[in-house]
């Protein structure tokens, strides 16, 4: 996907304040159906400029098996491109007693990359959107509710677009499935019969929407 110089200017322009790390625009298939949208790069991920690569990405991988897909067959972005990071105390070696840990993006960090996001689903205008975790969910759709209310679901609607310091709704409307992040499993294992329920709903949306 080709982007324009002055957003990619802008949004690092707009990150300058916050503690962030790394850029990560996305990679995938853009003329495909399939868009994924998750929170924000990890550490790998702010290192080596590619979205999900880590343990989450390998869960990732894992999850699109399921469901007869690749990487090759989606888009992979994410609503914040830079790594949202907290310093936090370590006791491991050669690390100065502190280390830098990932953080939830806050909501003026999510803002400042709002218009990425709109390009990519405009330029993009993917069949279906899955949005990985309460996060992306919640700055799609606006929706501030539980992810669990929702998981799995293919929902008919419009989508937030950044307007004058805020968010209107989009005039087209996209279908957005919510499902959890992949990295859940990992502070969560109980989640694990949850999340392959939720895939198994996507994947009959999948199949009848072909």
């Amino acid at each position: 996907m080709e982007w324009p110089e002055r957003l990619v200017k802008e949004a690092k322009k707009r990150m300058e304040p916050y503690d962030v790390e790394g850029f990560v625009l996305g990679k995938g298939d853009d003329r495909g159906r399939v868009m994924i949208v998750g929170e924000a790069p990890g550490e790998n991920e702010a290192i080596k400029g590619e979205p999900f690569i880590g343990r989450a990405g390998d869960e990732l991988d894992k999850q699109l098996d399921y469901l007869g897909m690749a990487r090759e067959d989606v888009y992979i972005t994410s609503v914040v491109r830079s790594r949202p990071y907290k310093w936090v105390k370590t006791t491991k070696k050669g690390m100065g007693g502190k280390r830098k840990a990932n953080r939830k993006p806050n909501q003026k960090e999510i803002y400042a990359h709002a218009k990425l996001l709109d390009y990519q689903i405009e330029q993009m205008k993917p069949d279906i959107i899955i949005a990985l975790g309460g996060v992306a969910y919640e700055r799609l759709t606006g929706d501030k509710g539980k992810i669990s209310d929702v998981v799995g679901e293919a929902i008919r609607t419009p989508v937030q677009k950044e307007e004058e310091g805020g968010y209107r709704k989009s005039e087209e409307e996209y279908t957005i499935v919510p499902l959890y992040h992949p990295a859940a499993v990992f502070y969560n294992p109980k989640i694990k019969e949850d999340i392959y329920r939720s895939l198994d709903r996507l994947k009959d949306y999948l199949e009848r929407d072909r």
